[in-house]
């Protein structure tokens, strides 16, 4: 009996070590890689999502005494969790290497070809790591730009994809950071599922509740209502934009929609 204890725990190490949280980083460029957090694999797995945060994108992915460390307060962020205990796989996104200072990136990064080249290096990653389980994009503020134009190039390897607090308008150029947001894009070309997420009362200027119900004929919303106090600005993530007070009940209503499960209009 005695000597079955060490390979039990020999087991018990693998175990843990192949569900532990991770930093993954990809050579996506000449001399450009790309980060990713994974967060840790829950058992019987059901679907992944890689996320998108908002601003510039830039979440700081680093090891500091051994421990892994990122900003917490976007609502993609810090929900994660809340996908891992409802079976799914959440892997987020940190601005590349080359989009590391100042702002992070640009709309117009967001948009373009090299952003692409990176997240595709990302997907095939995760398709490597788990095979036959479906993968899903969501993005939030500034993150829907990454969101929306990569779900239009990725159509073949890509399940579905959400977007909640949509970048619909474009930032003046007076803003800390101008942009065209979304507002010269066509989500027509978007040719996977794609689900709307807003908060009813989202006071950001640039991601107006209003842009979200003029396209529900279109496209399955989900509308949210309620919540906390805001603790931020209107256009930043501790508010009814970032879904604050909310979390759990918005994250749940994406999960099952993306399942394929019955899931609510309204989150009240």
């Amino acid at each position: 009996m005695l000597s079955r204890v060490p390979a039990l725990l020999f087991a018990l190490l693998v175990a843990s070590n192949a569900w532990a949280q991770e930093i993954v980083s990809l050579s996506t460029r000449p001399g450009v890689t790309q980060s990713y957090f994974l967060a840790r694999v829950p058992e019987n797995s059901q679907a992944v999502v890689l996320l998108f945060p908002g601003s510039g994108g830039l979440i700081r992915l680093r090891r500091e005494s051994g421990q892994i460390k990122f900003s917490q307060n976007n609502f993609l962020v810090r929900t994660r969790g809340e996908y891992v205990k409802r079976g799914v796989i959440a892997a987020i996104v940190d601005a590349p290497s080359d989009q590391q200072s100042g702002w992070g990136m640009t709309d117009e990064f967001r948009l373009g070809n090299n952003h692409a080249t990176d997240i595709a290096s990302v997907v095939a990653d995760l398709r490597k790591r788990f095979t036959g389980v479906p993968l899903f994009l969501i993005g939030t503020s500034r993150g829907t730009i990454s969101a929306a134009s990569l779900a239009a190039r990725f159509k073949d390897t890509i399940t579905g994809v959400a977007l909640t607090a949509t970048m619909f308008r474009q930032t003046g150029r007076r803003s800390q950071e101008p942009g065209p947001g979304l507002s010269g894009f066509d989500l027509a070309t978007i040719e996977i599922p794609l689900l709307l997420v807003h908060h009813i009362s989202d006071q950001c200027s640039l991601t107006p509740y209003g842009d979200a119900a003029r396209l529900s004929e279109k496209y399955p919303l989900i509308s949210v209502f309620g919540g906390s106090p805001p603790q931020s600005g209107p256009c930043e993530a501790l508010s009814q934009h970032g879904f604050l007070g909310k979390e759990p009940e918005t994250v749940e209503q994406i999960v099952n929609w993306m399942l394929k499960k019955p899931h609510r209009d309204e989150v009240k």
